[in-house]
């Protein structure tokens, strides 16, 4: 694999570690997706895996997304690697725990969502911000309401705003918080303690049948979602708006819809006739 994305094993080869390697962002553009695609294939590929761990290299987890890469003409293609990606990970043949620090936003938000368990520093922020570029995430749209319910996930999805690791422990979105600056200990304490000493065949076989709801969310709702983005969402002018006026660091200029005509009122002739 190459530098934006790391696959390492650890415990004799019972741990395996994807790394996103591009600090300090981890920006998930489709060559990191591509690598981290390929780390997957190779984890699915061995047994007697007791866990995964998805981290990011440097001080954030993942600012989320290439924004350049959803402009009209890429989006298709990026949509596309990063829920093949997704949809990898919860195949995977163990226990995947993303471990957080920093920022954790956006596509890197889903990641996390995709992960069974997730453990994150407490200083760690958590959410989806995708509304403030007129657009939204399909993937958290899927997969929110089945970790955290459908109005705590529309707080998130409606409002754009993210969570602190404390928030999100608190709603049963983060499994464990560590101190600041602790992540890579209590990853190790939660690994030694909780799975290293189990069966890998029966967390196979567990984590196949906890995965279910989440698995049925990438089946069922999230092509809807993706459909809705790419079909519709994508032909709204406030959309493609949003997406340029944040790649030229200027506010957007949202189009201000006309005012429905109320019912049985006349029909305005046009100025000039």
């Amino acid at each position: 694999m190459s530098s934006k994305a790391r696959l390492d094993w650890s415990h004799q080869g019972r741990v395996a570690k994807l790394v996103l390697a591009a600090p300090p962002g981890n920006v998930l553009d489709r060559a990191m997706l591509a690598e981290l695609q390929a780390g997957a294939e190779a984890i699915a590929a061995r047994g007697g895996v007791n866990a995964v761990v998805l981290t990011g290299e440097g001080p954030h987890f993942s600012y989320g997304a290439a924004v350049e890469e959803h402009l009209p003409g890429e989006i298709v293609a990026t949509l596309a690697a990063l829920h093949g990606l997704l949809r990898r990970l919860v195949k995977l043949p163990a226990p995947t725990l993303a471990a957080v620090r920093g920022q954790c936003l956006g596509g890197g938000f889903e990641l996390a969502l995709a992960c069974d368990l997730v453990l994150a520093e407490e200083n760690a922020r958590l959410g989806c911000p995708e509304i403030k570029l007129a657009v939204f995430p399909p993937a958290a749209s899927a997969l929110l309401p089945v970790r955290i319910g459908a109005a705590r996930a529309a707080e998130l999805l409606l409002t754009g705003r993210s969570w602190t690791a404390a928030e999100a422990h608190h709603h049963g979105l983060v499994t464990r918080l560590a101190p600041p600056d602790q992540l890579r200990e209590e990853l190790e304490t939660w690994l030694e303690r909780d799975l290293l000493p189990l069966s890998a065949a029966a967390l196979r076989h567990a984590t196949a049948a906890a995965r279910r709801p989440v698995r049925r969310a990438l089946v069922e709702d999230l092509p809807d979602h993706e459909h809705r983005y790419l079909e519709e969402l994508m032909a709204e002018p406030d959309a493609l708006e949003g997406l340029q006026a944040f790649l030229a660091k200027r506010p957007p200029r949202w189009q201000r819809p006309a005012a429905p005509t109320p019912p049985g009122s006349p029909a305005r002739e046009p100025v000039g006739r």
